[in-house]
């Protein structure tokens, strides 16, 4: 199986491009909440949509280690149904409508399901094995190193 042939970045992942969008969507919605929100409904919702983003580049630095990769994008789909939290709870409180929270929730749920599949489908996100570092075969504790320390007595 072909290993990942079109994305080059997690910028060119379109998951990660919905995220971008849904946090900047939250920031514009939570702006009409009240102030009194600022540091308790305000922060955690545009705190959770904003790392869903930051979750999937994580993944993407770690893709080579299927568990790891796995491990973020979980993250990333836990840091969503936060977000579809407050989304609710902005509905329950009065200061978002519910068609609104509907349409950003739907949002959400679709990163959710993308997220799934490439948690399904992680080892084709690894990439090739050549872009690693390779060290020349050197031997640690070489004849080099032998001057910087003492023999044990």
């Amino acid at each position: 199986m072909e290993k990942n042939p079109f994305a080059k970045g997690y910028r060119d992942l379109i998951v990660y491009q919905k995220a971008r969008e849904v946090a900047k969507l939250v920031f514009a919605v939570t702006s009409s909440f009240p102030k009194d929100e600022m540091y308790s409904l305000i922060d955690q919702a545009r705190r959770s949509s904003r790392s869903v983003g930051a979750q999937i580049a994580e993944a993407w630095a770690k893709r080579r280690y299927p568990k790891h990769f796995t491990s973020k994008l979980s993250d990333a789909d836990g840091e969503q149904n936060e977000t579809q939290h407050w989304l609710d709870t902005s509905v329950d409180c009065g200061y978002l409508k519910a068609p609104h929270a509907a349409e950003l929730n739907g949002k959400l749920q679709e990163i959710g399901r993308m997220l799934q599949c490439m948690m399904d489908r992680a080892g084709e996100f690894q990439g090739p094995n050549d872009s690693c570092v390779h060290e020349t075969a050197q031997p640690y504790g070489s004849s080099t190193l032998d001057k910087f320390f003492s023999p044990l007595v």
